[in-house]
């Protein structure tokens, strides 16, 4: 039995001159842009990826991932030719960060089973066909579709699990993949999750001096969403409230916290209220203390180190605003709870097809407790 783990993620540009792919690759998708797909939908994909390219690269740089050089995936164009990039989305070294993490984990908790972890990016390197290939040379017989959005959305988590199976019936024909194949669908409420949060508002809140940490105000924010999305059923809103609510229970501590929506595309309705309009209005109240909590993001990447840790704050100087502190949740990233809460999914997608007694839990539990 060989298992392979496939963490999928959104993945990010790597250097300036792939921007405008990536960003084509993103508005092509007809599962976050519904324009019908075909003619209309490349032609609109490829004139507003030439609009924002310029702009976009710029803010890829300001958050540069790999400054002295490589941090991403075997496949990465910078680490073939050993480039050095000053346009590289972070998210990029941050998964593989958690690939790593994630697989000596398992060397851990199951020392007898035969563990591999691999990236997927839904629109850059490496995709599901380069995966699936290095799959097919680990000859792994059991696959775990392991999405990084622990809220499901039918935008995310189904865009990547619809990508994964067209690219799987391209490949395989009617015969499917060689290997049993599991799917995790959302994670919003594991309890390693949850504690992985907290220990980052920890992190946060310890760096200030504790007359700031009593008037700091907790906000949460999640990507948004169109509004036509939510009405259709989709449960990434619902979900991540339920995880917001979940990580304030388990404070000790009480703050004052409030969700807001972030990243709006388009021209359509959106989940309200928008994460800079909220802070604005906390602003005119004579609120000044702030800790931006990425609730759905688990790597850090532009939404939340550009959007949150940078043009937020210009923004509200620009408009002549003052605040005492404002500062953001470091990501989860490759915290040790939450690699414990990818494995605890991974186990329990395939608890009729391993022997639970050879799990090391216990062990593991007691030094995430003291790490963490």
């Amino acid at each position: 039995m060989k298992i392979g783990i496939v963490l999928m993620n959104l993945g990010g540009p790597t250097h300036e001159d792939n921007v405008k792919i990536f960003l084509k690759n993103l508005f092509r998708d007809e599962d976050i842009i519904k324009l019908g797909g075909g003619v209309f939908q490349n032609t609109f994909s490829n004139v507003i990826s030439k609009f924002r390219a310029p702009s976009v690269a710029e803010d890829y740089k300001e958050i540069n991932g790999c400054p002295k050089g490589c941090t991403g995936n075997k496949h990465c164009f910078n680490r073939k030719n050993k480039v050095v990039s000053d346009c590289c989305s972070p998210i990029n070294g941050l998964t593989e960060a958690q690939r790593r993490g994630l697989e000596k984990y398992f060397k851990k908790i199951l020392p007898g089973a035969d563990v591999s972890v691999y990236t997927c990016m839904r629109y850059w390197l490496p995709f599901a066909d380069t995966t699936m290939d290095d799959m097919l040379e680990d000859d792994i017989t059991h696959a775990v579709l392991m999405p990084l959005y622990p809220q499901f959305s039918w935008t995310t988590t189904g865009s990547s699990f619809r990508d994964w199976e067209n690219i799987e019936k391209e490949k395989f024909g009617d015969e499917g993949a060689p290997w049993k194949q599991f799917h995790v669908k959302n994670y919003h409420r594991n309890e390693s999750y949850l504690q992985a949060i907290n220990s980052r508002i920890d992190e946060a809140l310890d760096e200030l001096d504790n007359e700031t940490r009593q008037k700091t105000h907790l906000i949460f924010s999640a990507h948004g969403t169109p509004l036509l999305e939510v009405r259709s059923g989709d449960p990434y809103t619902v979900e991540v409230k339920e995880t917001m609510e979940a990580v304030m229970e388990r404070r000790q501590e009480k703050h004052s916290y409030w969700l807001g929506f972030q990243s709006k595309v388009g021209p359509q309705k959106w989940t309200q209220p928008n994460t800079e309009d909220l802070v604005r209005r906390h602003l005119e109240y004579g609120i000044k203390n702030f800790l931006m909590i990425p609730i759905a993001f688990v790597t850090d990447h532009i939404e939340t180190l550009y959007e949150l840790g940078v043009e937020l704050v210009e923004d509200l100087e620009e408009e002549g605003f003052e605040f005492e502190s404002m500062k953001v949740m470091k990501g989860l990233n490759d915290h040790p709870l939450y690699l414990k809460a990818l494995a605890e999914e991974t186990v329990r997608v395939l608890s009729h097809e391993i022997d639970h007694s050879d799990i090391q839990w216990e062990k593991e539990n007691k030094k995430n407790a003291v790490t963490a």
